[in-house]
């Protein structure tokens, strides 16, 4: 059997940012009417917690495929050449169960959490939102300024990372790429004080953002939290916040952005008022008003790396391009 091979490089030319929000848009409507499956992650942590490797798998139904993401995250790698996420993600059909295809899941990753927040921030960001801030200088960080420049028109970027020189290098090579001024922040304060949107993307474990530090109208993507035990966010920013998430379900397990305010009796589970697809599909609205601070909390769903490789697979598949290979067999052989 012809299975297709994706590396980091083909993902990435074959899956632009305005390409995967609106693959994003579909799925996350696929979700919300009840055509798709999507269980909680499952994670196996290393001994000494330096790392794990998480499996996400998730059914389609629109589109008749299946998948698996098998994804290791070691956030020390953001000191080292290996990103922090790396994987794959294998795609199978749902008639015989045929695999039809592994992909590099770091790019997957990269690009479609972006795709995510920009698809969140067109629905919840105010029309005339310019100004950005992103804390972190990572993977995260590039792909965010991507989205963030495809879901608003930004002139102007503040970027702070715990490291002020990983940060200086980020604005000096964005600038360049992009070609609007960035400029690298001393401190998370001086990031987003009078931001229009702010992504947050670090590997921190304890709040760095300060709900005292945001103006009103502000929206904020949330993203680079993913555990229970973890959280960028104090108290003060959820509570004044409109939370919109990407699942309930896995927002109260999963989330310590949401999970730490809880806990602390500051918010309950009706603090969330919905889901991204819930927007999409008109069941609820969004923003309300210029003065409303609205927040998408991101955790990462299997549908989404699911969608985005069979969106590859079909793309190479109608080209007649791609690397095949042989891979199984049928029973007569």
């Amino acid at each position: 059997m012809q299975v297709l091979i994706v590396n980091h490089h083909e993902v990435h030319q074959r899956l632009s940012m305005s390409e995967c929000m609106d693959v994003m848009t579909e799925t996350l409507r696929m979700l919300n009417r009840g055509n798709a499956v999507n269980p909680l992650r499952h994670a196996m942590w290393l001994p000494d917690k330096t790392g794990l490797i998480g499996m996400m798998p998730a059914y389609l139904g629109d589109t008749g495929v299946m998948g698996l993401k098998a994804i290791s995250v070691f956030p020390g790698n953001h000191t080292t050449d290996y990103d922090s996420h790396q994987g794959t993600v294998m795609l199978f059909e749902t008639k015989n169960g045929r695999l039809l295809a592994m992909m590099d899941a770091s790019k997957i990753t990269a690009i479609r959490t972006a795709a995510v927040s920009g698809v969140a921030t067109r629905l919840l960001a105010r029309d005339d939102a310019a100004n950005l801030a992103i804390l972190g200088s990572g993977v995260q960080a590039r792909t965010h300024l991507e989205a963030m420049q495809v879901a608003r028109k930004i002139t102007g970027v503040r970027v702070w990372s715990q490291h002020f020189d990983h940060a200086q290098k980020f604005a000096d090579q964005a600038s360049t790429d992009c070609n609007i001024p960035i400029k690298a922040a001393d401190t998370v304060e001086e990031a987003v004080r009078g931001a229009d949107i702010i992504c947050t993307v670090t590997s921190a474990t304890e709040p760095i953002l300060e709900g005292n530090w945001i103006s009103p109208g502000t929206h904020i993507n949330a993203v680079g939290s993913s555990v229970a035990f973890a959280r960028e966010l104090d108290t003060a920013v959820v509570v004044k916040s409109k939370l919109f998430v990407d699942r309930r379900e896995s927002t109260v397990n999963e989330a310590g952005d949401f999970l730490f305010p809880k806990k602390e009796g500051a918010i309950g589970d009706d603090h969330i008022r919905g889901e991204i697809g819930e927007i999409l599909l008109d069941r609820i609205g969004g923003r309300a008003s210029s003065e409303e601070i609205t927040l998408f909390k991101s955790l990462g769903l299997a549908v989404e790396d699911v969608a985005c490789a069979h969106y590859i697979y079909q793309k190479l598949l109608k080209q007649n391009e791609g690397v095949w290979v042989e891979f199984g067999a049928l029973k007569s052989e």
